[in-house]
């Protein structure tokens, strides 16, 4: 009886100490992207180029590929202005943009239509490109926040804003069109989560190579599931070494089974990078 008691007594104080040290423990939690909401009556064109730069940094995930790591163009790098016009000059481009403005609105809704050289996905001769179309899942911006970071890129190099501010009819029609639009359908394998929330612009997985992030072909060999699932839940809390704290948290944009699918899937990735 008395080893029972003493048993129940040392357990109970070692919950108690595991309990205390997580109180003491500093606290991480990921920032998920988080909507605005814009007085379209209100804005300037300073203040729209300012929402721009948020959204370049924030909700667009810009930042997560155009960078000097060397994924995608660091485009905060050059002059986007004249560097547009290069691109729709060269023998490759079969865009249908007429000027700067058009091209970026282009390269942003359909980012296969010209693949910087050097920058598409491996093995497609830079037919294909690995940055997902922003209007659609996982980033998923508007027609106003789209024309608002060209509106910013336009800026930053001192070049002629040609975005006209939104007014309160496009505003209007904007949101109609997202209500329309704003329940994408559920993955239903790996390879749709992977591509819906656009997990291959940073990580080596299936047939696409980045080195943003860590390789998710072999993560099985580095995480256990639970480990996996955690670093998706909150991509902040355990940075892996060597690489920046630029996930963003994806967990309110998925639904528990394309969690699941995704943890299950990397949980048997046990290959070597190619």
């Amino acid at each position: 009886m008395t080893v029972l008691l003493k048993t129940l007594g040392f357990s109970v104080a070692l919950i108690l100490v595991f309990t205390a040290v997580s109180y003491v423990l500093p606290q991480m939690k990921g920032e998920a992207p988080v909507d605005r909401e814009v007085d379209v009556g209100a804005l300037t064109m300073d203040s729209f180029i300012a929402l721009g730069k948020d959204l370049y940094q924030g909700k667009g995930t810009c930042t997560l590929c155009h960078n000097q790591l060397g994924r995608a163009p660091d485009l905060l790098a050059f002059n986007v202005e004249k560097e547009s016009l290069q691109r729709m000059a060269d023998s490759r481009y079969q865009g249908k943009a007429k000027d700067t403005e058009g091209y970026l609105r282009e390269s942003m809704l359909d980012p296969n239509i010209y693949v910087v050289s050097g920058f598409g996905k491996k093995g497609s001769n830079d037919t294909e490109s690995p940055m997902p179309a922003i209007d659609k899942p996982p980033v998923q911006l508007s027609a106003m926040e789209i024309d608002a970071i060209i509106a910013y890129l336009q800026h930053k190099d001192g070049n002629t804003v040609t975005v006209a501010l939104p007014t309160e009819t496009s505003s209007v029609a904007a949101a109609q069109e997202k209500t329309v639009a704003e329940i994408p359908p559920l993955a239903q394998s790996p390879e749709e989560a992977i591509a819906k929330f656009g997990c291959a612009a940073c990580h080596s997985i299936l047939e696409t190579e980045s080195t943003v992030g860590p390789n998710l072909n072999d993560v099985a060999t580095r995480l256990s599931i639970d480990q996996i699932r955690d670093s998706i839940i909150a991509p902040t809390a355990v940075i892996a070494e060597g690489y920046p704290p630029i996930m963003p948290d994806l967990s309110e944009r998925m639904t528990i089974k394309e969690l699941e699918i995704i943890v299950q899937f990397l949980a048997k990735q046990t290959k070597g990078q190619s």
